[in-house]
């Protein structure tokens, strides 16, 4: 590496000797490519499994279903088998892969095991009519894989999976506000879904059980509780400020739980929701005050005031929090 740059910094009295010093003896060192690499691995397989997804499209007729249905069987078996025969005895602490190659396999057989189900019962209807059994199915096989094989990765697609299943749209890093939550069932069931991951979280730490998946358990779960919640206070109007009381509750919970566990992110994601919530309840108030006689005009600045304010608070509140974290924060 060329350290003309940082000699002419160190000349200008930007940096000191020793940082000098330490850029020059890092330069000629080696230059790590591992998480290069490991993009690159990443990229090639869901190019490759979108790639076969697109090919089989534009090819149906001409191929026929069933040497598509053998191929892609042939190439998830094939995945597995490499898998197995490779993957360390299970163990309900953390393993390492045990080669470069072993998790990029794993991943591709994971995804040709969710097409290859999806096809078999679109196309033959294995499962008759019973549609929920086309994710249910694949979900139980994700979630093996992710245990014996100590994958966090496959974790976080069997939870996706799982959240599907009972009908509901979860990203990997959070869960955004769609019509699906207009529904009283689906509701629901996101509030059970959610608290259920909390569960898991708490029970995989406590029996030591591949306790380092806490965490995906528990992002997947905070944000989904905390947006269900949220789609509650909208969707039930008359009862907005229970709910609104539901979500404090829920949020001082994470508040005092990200504390204990020195993890920032939650703190974070556990305030910001909670400010949400409250924010909502001031502008429902505001549009009240409006309704029965206010000055409509006044309630706009009110609201504007309410806001710069606020953020204003909430933003010194994190950063004043965020430094007594510090160096415990395992995020």
């Amino acid at each position: 590496m060329d350290t003309g740059l940082f000699e002419q910094l160190h000349a200008e009295g930007q940096i000191d000797d020793a940082e000098l010093a330490e850029i020059k003896l890092k330069s000629n060192g080696p230059v790590s490519v591992h998480w290069d690499l490991r993009t690159l691995l990443y990229l090639g397989i869901l190019l490759l499994t979108s790639g076969l997804g697109i090919f089989i499209y534009k090819n149906l007729d001409a191929i026929g279903h069933v040497t598509i249905v053998a191929a892609v069987g042939i190439l998830c078996v094939a995945s597995f088998v490499y898998c197995f025969k490779h993957a360390a005895p299970y163990s309900n602490h953390e393993v390492e892969s045990p080669n470069l190659w072993f998790d990029y396999v794993l991943l591709m057989g994971c995804l040709l095991l969710l097409t290859f189900i999806g096809y078999l019962q679109y196309q033959f209807h294995v499962f008759g009519t019973q549609w929920g059994l086309a994710t249910f199915v694949p979900m139980l096989a994700l979630f093996y894989c992710a245990y014996y094989f100590d994958n966090k990765g496959i974790q976080a697609m069997a939870v996706t999976n799982l959240a599907a299943w009972m009908g509901i749209a979860v990203q990997p890093k959070s869960v955004q506000f769609t019509e699906q939550f207009a529904n009283d069932t689906t509701l629901w069931s996101a509030i059970a879904l959610g608290v259920v991951l909390h569960i898991f979280s708490y029970v995989s730490v406590g029996m030591n059980i591949k306790a380092h998946f806490a965490f995906i358990y528990k992002n997947f779960g905070i944000h989904l509780l905390f947006v269900a919640l949220l789609a509650a206070m909208f969707r039930y109007e008359h009862f907005y400020f229970l709910w609104f009381l539901v979500v404090a509750a829920v949020a001082a919970f994470h508040l005092w739980d990200a504390k204990r566990e020195q993890v920032f992110y939650f703190f974070a994601v556990a305030a910001l929701y909670g400010y949400i919530a409250l924010s909502t309840v001031v502008v429902h108030l505001l549009f009240f005050a409006d309704r029965t006689g206010g000055s409509s005009e006044a309630m706009v600045y009110l609201a504007l005031l309410y806001f710069i304010a606020s953020a204003i608070v909430l933003i010194t509140f994190l950063i004043g929090y965020n430094k007594t974290f510090g160096q415990n924060d395992s995020i």
